[in-house]
């Protein structure tokens, strides 16, 4: 892997991880000398995370953290909804044996984040879940079509796990997602699905609140 695909990587994660909230700038001398390497690189990580729409590079500003508008993070999650929805109806037509197995290993790790109250664990979990429902569409263009928007909501659906007593309705929504699924009922599971990906009403105004209280901190 190229240095640049590995910063860009790093990058990802602390952006994911909320460590670069939305807004913040990245100063590219400050990357070259924290993970000591020439700005070549640097500036195609930036660039490739600009493609991906995590971060904006504006002219003579540099670089930042993406921030989406209150707006354009519900059409966001409205888009999110429905291809996470198609996979569901894919997959619950088209689930392996390995699928299935993929799905509750994820569930598991799900249920033992929750269980232990720890966001973090929660979250790449829930990512790991999500994966499988992907990969079980078995429609590769479908995968990369949602995967790209997924990366783009990372820092915000794990802002959502911290929402109280939002891991344990996540994980109650992920149970009845398996259920559809094992069951083959298509319309179950791309309604079930939805319900669980779109942000609406109340849960929106906890994002908001989160959003909040982030940018305060």
């Amino acid at each position: 892997m190229k240095i640049s695909e590995r910063l860009c990587e790093t990058i990802e994660e602390l952006i994911a991880t909320g460590e670069l909230a939305p807004g913040s700038a990245l100063d590219e001398a400050m990357l070259v000398e924290r993970y000591g390497v020439s700005r070549t690189p640097v500036r195609e990580a930036l660039i490739q995370l600009a493609a991906e729409g995590l971060v904006e590079l504006r002219p003579r500003r540099g670089a930042v953290v993406a921030q989406a508008t209150p707006q354009r993070l519900v059409e966001m999650f409205e888009v999110m909804a429905e291809l996470e929805a198609m996979c569901a109806r894919l997959a619950a037509r088209r689930l392996h044996d390995a699928d299935l197995v993929a799905l509750e290993a994820a569930l598991a790790c799900c249920d033992a984040a929750a269980a232990q109250r720890d966001p973090d664990a929660y979250f790449y979990a829930n990512e790991e879940f999500h994966r499988a429902l992907y990969t079980a569409s078995h429609n590769d263009f479908l995968v990369g079509q949602t995967l790209a928007l997924q990366r783009q909501l990372r820092p915000y659906r794990r802002l959502q796990l911290r929402v109280r007593h939002r891991m344990q309705h996540s994980l109650t929504e992920h149970a009845e997602i398996l259920v559809a699924l094992r069951q083959g009922d298509a319309v179950q599971a791309m309604e079930a699905t939805r319900r669980h990906v779109v942000v609406q009403g109340e849960r929106f105004a906890d994002l908001l609140a989160s959003l909040q209280q982030l940018a305060a901190a």
